[in-house]
C-alpha cells in the first residue's frame, strides 16, 4: 500500500479546514434548532420569515386580506394564518415554511371570523369571533373535525393544552374567560358490545372585567392571567378550581395582549393605546417596569432561549426587541406596516 506523506504546512492547512466545517456544521445546526420567527403584516398582507440570530428576513409571503395571528405545526414545516375581518372572514391560510410558499386555504364556515390560533395535538384550532364558538381543523384529513359554541360575545383568543383536554378563550364583551374540558362518558347499561365513550365538553364560565382579551396560562399550567382594555386591571384565575381568585388595578388601559416569560417569573401586557409595556412579577403581583415601546404595542413573542422579547408594534410599523435582563429596548425589525400576529417556528 502506497504510503502518503504530508508537509507541516499542508497538515496545519487540512486541520483548519476541518475546524471551518465543523464550525459551518454547528452554526447551521444551531440555526435550525433556533428555528424562525414569524411576523404577521396586516397592512402588507404578507407573512414574514426572520432569522432570530441575524434579524434578516428570509422570505415574504403572501396571505388574505386581514391577517391577525400566525401559528406553526409541531414540525415547524407549516404556518396558518386566520383571516380575521372583524369577524366576517372564514378563512385560514396554510403557508408551506421549507418551501416558502403558500400551500392552501382553508374555509371555516360555518364558523366566522377564526382569530386566535394555536397547535395542539396535531391539529389547528381556533376562535371563531363570528359564530361565538371554537373549533379545530385537523391537517391529516384537511377538515373542520370539532367545533362548540360558547355563547359569549367576541370569543376571540384561544389556549389549549397540549393533550387538547382543555381550552381556554377570551370573551372580550362578555367580560368573561370560557373553561372548556373534555370528559369521556361511557356507554350506559345495554349498550352494544363495540359502543365507545364519547365526548362530553363541559363549559364553565368565569367572570372577569368587559374588555379582557389578551392573555395567557402560566408555565405551570395553575393561572390564567388576562388584561382589560377597558378598566385597565388584571384578572387572574386558578384554573383548577375554575374561579377568579384575584383582580389586579393595574392601569393597562388599551391592554392588547399578555404574555408570561418562559420561566414564568415574569407577565408581559402590550397596550395598544398607550404604547406601554407594563412588566410584572407573577409571584408578587407587582408592577416592576412601564416601559414605552412606541405608540401602541400588541403581538407578544418571547425568544425559546430566554433572551428576548419581541413586541409587536402596530401603528409604528415595527416590532421592539426587549432584552430579557436589562427590560429594556435594544433595537427595531421591520416586517411590513402593521405588525401584528407573532410565532416561532422549530423545523424537525
Amino acid at each position: 500500500m502506497k504510503k502518503f506523506k504530508y508537509h507541516t504546512s499542508q497538515l496545519v492547512a487540512l486541520k483548519i479546514l476541518v475546524l471551518i466545517i465543523m464550525a459551518s456544521i454547528k452554526v447551521d445546526a444551531q440555526t435550525a434548532s433556533r428555528g424562525s420567527i414569524l411576523a404577521l403584516s396586516k397592512a402588507d398582507h404578507t407573512l414574514a420569515i426572520v432569522d432570530p440570530t441575524t434579524l434578516n428576513i428570509i422570505a415574504r409571503i403572501p396571505v388574505g386580506s386581514d391577517p391577525h395571528e400566525v401559528i406553526a405545526s409541531a414540525d415547524g414545516k407549516t404556518a396558518y394564518v386566520s383571516i380575521y375581518g372583524g369577524g366576517s372572514l372564514h378563512e385560514l391560510n396554510v403557508i408551506d415554511l421549507v418551501a416558502k410558499k403558500p400551500l392552501m386555504n382553508v374555509d371555516t364556515r360555518p364558523l366566522f371570523g377564526p382569530h386566535g390560533l394555536t397547535f395542539a395535538n396535531g391539529k389547528v384550532w381556533f376562535s371563531a369571533e363570528g359564530s361565538k364558538a371554537v373549533g379545530s381543523y385537523d391537517p391529516s384529513t384537511q377538515k373542520l373535525d370539532w367545533s362548540m359554541g360558547t355563547g359569549q360575545e367576541r370569543t376571540h383568543m384561544i389556549f389549549v393544552t397540549d393533550d387538547a383536554k382543555k381550552i381556554y378563550t377570551t370573551n372580550i364583551n362578555s367580560g368573561t374567560v370560557s373553561i372548556l374540558v373534555d370528559s369521556l362518558i361511557q356507554p350506559g347499561a345495554g349498550a352494544p358490545a363495540n359502543a365507545r365513550p364519547r365526548e362530553d365538553w363541559i363549559q364553565t364560565i368565569v367572570p372577569v372585567s368587559r374588555g379582557s382579551e389578551g392573555f395567557d396560562v402560566s408555565p405551570d399550567g395553575a393561572d390564567l392571567w388576562t388584561a382589560s382594555a377597558e378598566d385597565g386591571t388584571i384578572s387572574i384565575i386558578d384554573l383548577a378550581a375554575k374561579k377568579l381568585t384575584g383582580k389586579v388595578d393595574a392601569k393597562v388601559f388599551g391592554a392588547n395582549r399578555l404574555k408570561f416569560t418562559n420561566d414564568g417569573k415574569l407577565v408581559f401586557i402590550a397596550s395598544l393605546r398607550t404604547g406601554e409595556l407594563t412588566i410584572y412579577d407573577a409571584r408578587s403581583r407587582r408592577e416592576i417596569k412601564r416601559l414605552k415601546v412606541g405608540q401602541g404595542a400588541a403581538g407578544i413573542l418571547m425568544d425559546p432561549d430566554g433572551s428576548r422579547a419581541f413586541v409587536a408594534c402596530s401603528p409604528d410599523n415595527y416590532i421592539a426587541i426587549i432584552d430579557l435582563k436589562t427590560l429594556e429596548v435594544t433595537g427595531h425589525l421591520d416586517v411590513g406596516g402593521v405588525p401584528d400576529g407573532l410565532a416561532w417556528a422549530v423545523q424537525h
